[in-house]
């Protein structure tokens, strides 16, 4: 008979999966080991919501494997023996429990899969890397897919997994509806009509928690009302807001996905990046959970409300994880626009007279959540138009969001929002005037400024930055033809208007404060 070697198991802080093979079976020669560490709270500036659901969801994951009789080490924030680092906590383990093999799963961040390869390599045992098996795809399944192909356009990639897939597909390559994509039916403003539910909630005393990280000085940013934290922090939270969404947001998901509104943070949006994120659900029980659901219910629901949702995870989720796997670590320094300015100081605050911005930042300060919408052609909308520098952004993004990890978070960002990676996530920037901010929502109505006024001191701030932004980079599109309607309304403009436009955008830009 074999000897057992005596295994110590890695499980990160977003490697919550309680369906890997890993934890089917109690192995006596294995110990998990979860860890708190000030390397992970400190490499950005993170909301305090986001830390807290980190650490409790982590708890909380613990908690089910002990009671699975898994043994678990288990290092708090302020524990002794924590030293705060990965390296040190992980050789000082080995060493006090007489370890023979670590071994940890593959980590989503690029920075933490260097850091494992390199801890392996010193260490004096054995070491072995696993799939996570969350993912519908491989880290280099993108490559392959577009081997040969100019463009990496997600739209052929998304066609594909439906049919790898079998989902929503009428036979082996035709979709049901007769369309792969339904994003034109997507795009309505909310009105008041229909009714919005109330998220699904869960009011959980999170103060013990919050002292913690207040007495290790973790810096934070953002808010959180510690008697009711209202995040979903462990696999039954998660199913529940699966659960919620399906029966009451899924009806009217898709038609309002883009909407903004002053008065609903959430709309009918499902709140699920955070449990899928952690890998508290699976990107393949969230899409069966709904299409189920809809199979169910199609004399209420429209196909175009489920393909809308299962194109945000099976195909913008996989297709930016491919993304990011394909171009690290250089797509962190792309700054293709060589946008240099510093992120305003309203981000940190709210406080500006923009009614768009003020909305959205506060409620991102206040819940840790912004809809995809806002946080393209809002946030990421002025960040570009002012030409701020994408790490600036990037820092921001990946601190304020619940969800945000950097695999995610990065591509979305500097890629999709900044267009700061010259076309490879998107083929054209994502901006607009105030006009598109004046159709998708109610921002405009009560605001400082007129989103029909073009330079004058109460006119949007949006409109003039916008034709700013494509004259200062009008070299760099000149060859882009997705680009080219915008390009000869600008070449339209008179030498005066022009001036006027320059003029107001660069007191915006240098001023960001006074507006």
């Amino acid at each position: 008979m074999a000897k057992k070697v005596k295994k110590l198991r890695l499980i990160l802080g977003d490697q919550l999966n309680h369906q890997h093979s890993w934890f089917q079976e109690k192995q006596d020669d294995t110990i998990y080991v979860l860890m708190e560490m000030r390397q992970e709270t400190d490499y950005t500036v993170h909301h305090i919501q986001k830390v807290v659901g980190f650490f409790l969801a982590m708890r909380n994951f613990a908690e089910y494997l002990t009671n699975r009789q898994h043994e678990v080490i288990y290092y708090h924030i302020n524990d002794k023996e924590n030293n705060q680092t990965l390296a040190e906590n992980l050789k000082q383990l080995i060493k006090k429990n007489d370890i023979e093999k670590f071994e940890y799963q593959l980590p989503d961040e690029y920075r933490l899969d260097q850091q494992l390869k390199e801890i392996c390599k010193s260490l004096s045992i054995d070491s072995e890397a696993y799939d996570t098996e969350h993912f519908l795809t491989t880290r280099n399944d993108l490559e392959k897919f577009y081997d040969g192909k100019k463009q990496m356009t997600m739209e052929y990639f998304y066609r594909d997994m439906r049919k790898k897939y079998d989902i929503m597909m009428a036979t082996k390559n035709d979709p049901e509806g007769g369309k792969w994509n339904f994003d034109k039916s997507n795009r309505k403003k909310w009105t008041g009509i229909p009714e919005i539910p109330h998220e699904r909630g869960f009011r959980k005393d999170v103060s013990h928690l919050v002292k913690e990280i207040e007495q290790a000085g973790i810096k934070t940013m953002g808010n959180i009302n510690e008697k009711s934290f209202n995040w979903p922090s462990s696999r039954e939270d998660s199913l529940s807001v699966l659960n919620y969404f399906c029966k009451n947001l899924l009806v009217h998901f898709g038609d309002f996905q883009d909407a903004l509104h002053t008065d609903h943070a959430y709309l009918f949006h499902s709140r699920l990046s955070f449990c899928m994120n952690t890998k508290m659900l699976s990107p393949k029980e969230v899409i069966d959970s709904a299409i189920s659901y809809y199979y169910e219910h199609k004399d209420k629901i429209d196909i175009s409300q489920v393909e809308g949702f299962v194109r945000q995870i099976l195909g913008w989720r996989e297709y930016m994880r491919g993304i990011y796997w394909l171009k690290m670590p250089g797509y962190r320094r792309r700054n293709k626009l060589d946008n240099q300015n510093e992120l305003p100081p309203f981000y940190w605050d709210g406080k500006t007279k923009m009614n768009c911005l003020h909305h959205a930042i506060t409620q991102s300060l206040d819940n840790a959540y912004a809809h995809h919408i806002q946080r393209l052609m809002i946030t990421g909308n002025y960040a570009l138009l002012t030409q701020c520098h994408p790490d600036e952004v990037d820092a921001w993004y990946l601190g304020i969001y619940i969800d945000a990890i950097e695999w995610v978070e990065i591509t979305n960002t500097r890629g999709m929002s900044q267009f700061a990676d010259g076309g490879i996530v998107a083929t054209k920037p994502y901006i607009s005037s105030g006009s598109y901010i004046n159709k998708m929502s109610n921002y405009c109505k009560n605001c400082h400024y007129k989103v029909s006024k073009k330079t004058e001191n109460d006119a949007c701030p949006f409109n003039s930055l916008y034709w700013n932004f494509l004259d200062d980079k009008k070299e760099f599109f000149k060859n882009n033809q997705r680009m080219n309607m915008m390009m000869s309304l600008l070449e339209k403009k008179d030498a005066k208007e022009i001036s006027k436009i320059k003029e107001r955008a660069a007191l915006i830009i240098k001023n960001p404060i006074d507006f």
